[in-house]
């Protein structure tokens, strides 16, 4: 290959010739410096990208696969996040059925020691030689969700069941079985007699206490003051509603110590044994009542031992 080069300044051309050789060298000398440029390229952009402010240049020049690891740590995070999320509700339930389950245990009778809520079960075993596996991420998601489905299934059992337990406890208030007085003797009981006054037979409605004039009075079960006044046969009486049309009845007290509407508890005093209205003595008159028919007192009442 010949090349020639004229000057305006001279007036003989030049001539160069290349040979092979020297097309091949050239060639080799033109890949020589870009290899350079590239591994110069490299080794900045290794040992200076982590002191690059411009975010053009750092884009350019991250590695990818560590753009690559920020976003997996990225999602790991947020996996992690939603996890903590899930762990802090299902605290809260623990800390509610430890203390329904105290609240149960109490409740039933059942002796504190024998369920500690507030510790950790003891579990154990021996070492085997077979091998063990890791959980995977996703394994470990199922069963955190298994678990928070057991405990919202066991919190609706042990709240049903406290809600059975305490309308148990309310119904055992409410019943009137507390005795009016302290007293296991009836002067009179329940059904047909014959009538004091007038020598008749007669039907008795309720159960007649024989006591001392001023002995108290107390209320056979909780409920509402219905009746508090003077009645022409029965004297001073008072009448309590238990709830479900269950009324009972105190009559021929010398004194009466609630007023109409009145909440009371069961064995609270609310009156003193008297001698007034129809009465041969100091006595009281008891009597329970379901939709205004006498029942049975005897059948409610708990005599004490």
């Amino acid at each position: 290959m010949n090349i020639i080069f004229i000057s305006d300044k001279s007036e003989r051309a030049r001539k160069i010739t290349l040979t092979r050789l020297h097309i091949t060298l050239l060639i080799s000398a033109f890949l020589f410096v870009i290899v350079t440029l590239a591994l110069s390229l490299n080794f900045f952009s290794l040992r200076y990208a982590d002191r690059v402010d411009a975010s053009v240049l750092r884009a350019v020049l991250v590695n990818p696969q560590e753009e690559r690891h920020q976003k997996i740590q990225a999602h790991l995070q947020d996996n992690l996040n939603i996890m903590a999320i899930k762990l802090g509700q299902m605290q809260a339930q623990l800390l509610r059925l430890d203390a329904l389950g105290e609240r149960l245990a109490e409740s039933s009778g059942i002796k504190s020691r024998d369920f500690l809520f507030n510790e950790v079960p003891g579990q154990g075993g021996v070492l085997t030689d077979h091998s063990s596996e890791e959980l995977t991420f996703t394994e470990f998601n199922h069963k955190l969700q298994e678990l928070s489905n057991m405990l919202d299934e066991r919190t609706d059992k042990l709240g049903a069941l406290d809600s059975l337990l305490r309308h148990d406890r309310l119904t055992k208030y409410v019943l009137p079985s507390e005795m009016p007085v302290d007293t296991d003797w009836y002067s009179s009981g329940y059904g047909y007699r014959i009538d004091p006054f007038t020598g008749k037979r007669a039907f008795h409605e309720g159960v007649d206490f024989s006591a001392e004039v001023g002995t108290p009075i107390k209320a056979a079960a909780g409920g509402v003051v219905v009746f508090s006044d003077r009645h022409p046969e029965y004297g001073n009486m008072i009448e309590i509603d238990h709830g479900d049309n269950l009324v009972s009845r105190y009559a021929h007290a010398s004194k009466r110590l609630v007023e109409l509407g009145q909440v009371v508890l069961q064995g609270q005093k609310i009156a003193e044994v008297g001698n007034t209205g129809r009465s041969t003595g100091a006595h009281l008159h008891f009597e329970i009542r379901h939709r205004d028919k006498p029942l049975n007192p005897s059948k409610f009442l708990k005599k004490s031992s």
